[in-house]
């Protein structure tokens, strides 16, 4: 067993209700009791001016997309429009491992740099003469490669039900094999199921996963509210999209539903009743001018609210905490203000709840050693009163001293050490310029 000690920090963000300025003790992977610990450390690190939070966890991306970045053809464009540009993107330059495994190298290793330790990844794109174990493959190798946890999401955009459920099957038992959580033994790699929305799929896709995610022990995810979900499912339904996944049985404890653009208010009722989480995306969903989804009228709810980036093609970076700061600024638009604190606890452990992982996203006793120490020392935090408001007000484009991933450090003063990161970049540029 090995023992790390972080001391000095300015803050020390436990969880949303429990800020300290003691030492955080690592032993063996996991967060442990700070007393008495420094004396035996193996490893004392020095974090005076910084402010440790834990691992930030992206709820919603499609690390697919990094490879797709939006180009000024594809900004602020309704949705309907920005789908097909997409689909024939990804048409022309051909989806399979290779690009796959080296979108998903530089989605994770961006979101590791900028303070993420777990990503949820939502890929919707399985071309059919494509092995889908082989893709999957592609961006379970990469987090391997950069040391990010990830959460695999075996999505479906107009895909066949049986067959994308026989593939889950094919995926669950390839890398995760005995596992009856959807969870590896090291907590690294997860799987989920989740169709696209109720504007790509029928009942018969959302049966299909369901049914595989109950036998697996999997959990659910899908999008709602959107511009093309809520068009679509009114000339094809009659309805909103949240009456229909109520509907389909996909709003309960294990679901979670990214996006909800401009919310009504029975339908937060109607999610807060289910016990379905909720994920915000502003960082996708206001640039592209797609809606904002009410935070603050949601968590009144009680509905679990965590944060996510969505994807390249919308967002063009993977930076949590920029997102975060952006949900914090818009907020009062559509609602109550929401603090930054609140938007700190959503992209941490408000996150990891819809994950279905009680041990990600805060630093209690116990918790899984993923940590951030941001550095707010210099001239970007001067004046700032309360440091962990300054997280997200001060210092826009932000990015952490070191990030540790389950007790590894994998970010050390602000360079990855697990790959090179430049060499990521090259590498998926050049596999590009192959194919265009």
């Amino acid at each position: 067993m090995t023992t790390t000690v972080l001391t000095g920090a300015a803050a020390v963000m436990r969880d949303a209700s429990m800020v300290t300025r003691d030492p955080v003790v690592v032993e063996d992977g996991r967060i442990g009791d700070a007393a008495g610990e420094q004396a035996r450390a193996d490893e004392v690190v020095d974090v005076s001016g910084c402010v440790v939070t834990p691992g930030l966890v992206n709820a919603h991306h499609h690390l697919l997309q990094t490879a797709f970045r939006s180009r000024p053809e594809s900004r602020s464009v309704p949705m309907p429009q920005w789908l097909g540009l997409m689909a024939q993107r990804y048409s022309s330059v051909g989806v399979d491992p290779e690009l796959t495994a080296a979108a998903a190298a530089v989605g994770l290793a961006e979101s590791l740099l900028c303070g993420v330790t777990t990503v949820a990844d939502h890929h919707l794109t399985w071309p059919r003469d494509q092995d889908p174990v082989a893709v999957a493959g592609g961006t379970i190798g990469a987090a391997a490669r950069v040391g990010a946890r990830l959460v695999f999401v075996r999505g479906t955009a107009r895909d066949d039900p049986d067959l994308a459920a026989a593939s889950v099957e094919d995926i669950h038992g390839t890398y995760l094999g005995a596992a009856t959580t959807g969870t590896g033994a090291d907590g690294m790699l997860q799987l989920a199921v989740g169709p696209s929305g109720v504007h790509a799929d029928g009942p018969e896709t959302f049966a299909a996963l369901a049914e595989v995610a109950s036998s697996l022990g999997l959990r659910r995810r899908t999008q709602a509210n959107e511009q093309v979900d809520v068009q679509i499912a009114a000339e094809r339904y009659g309805r909103r999209p949240l009456a229909l996944l109520d509907e389909w049985g996909w709003l309960d404890d294990d679901v979670t539903v990214a996006h909800l653009c401009e919310i009504t208010d029975d339908e937060v009722a109607l999610l807060a009743r289910s016990g379905a989480s909720a994920t915000h995306a502003p960082g996708c969903d206001v640039p592209m001018g797609w809606g904002v989804a009410r935070v603050a009228t949601l968590m009144s709810a009680g509905v679990r609210v965590g944060l996510g980036t969505s994807g390249g093609g919308s967002n063009d970076a993977g930076h949590l905490i920029a997102d975060a700061r952006l949900a914090v600024q818009v907020s009062g638009l559509i609602g109550e203000p929401v603090t930054a604190r609140a938007v700190l606890a959503m992209a941490s452990e408000g996150s990891a709840m819809g994950l279905g992982r009680s041990e990600l996203g805060h630093l209690r006793p116990g918790a899984a050693a993923d940590l951030c120490v941001w550095d707010c020392s210099d001239v970007f935090d001067a004046g700032v009163p309360d440091p962990l408001d300054g997280l997200l007000w001060a210092a826009p484009g932000r990015r952490p001293r070191d990030v540790m991933v389950g007790g590894r450090w994998v970010v050390r003063d602000g360079r990855l050490l697990t790959a090179e990161s430049r060499t990521l970049a090259i590498e998926l540029g050049a596999l590009l310029s192959q194919r265009q």
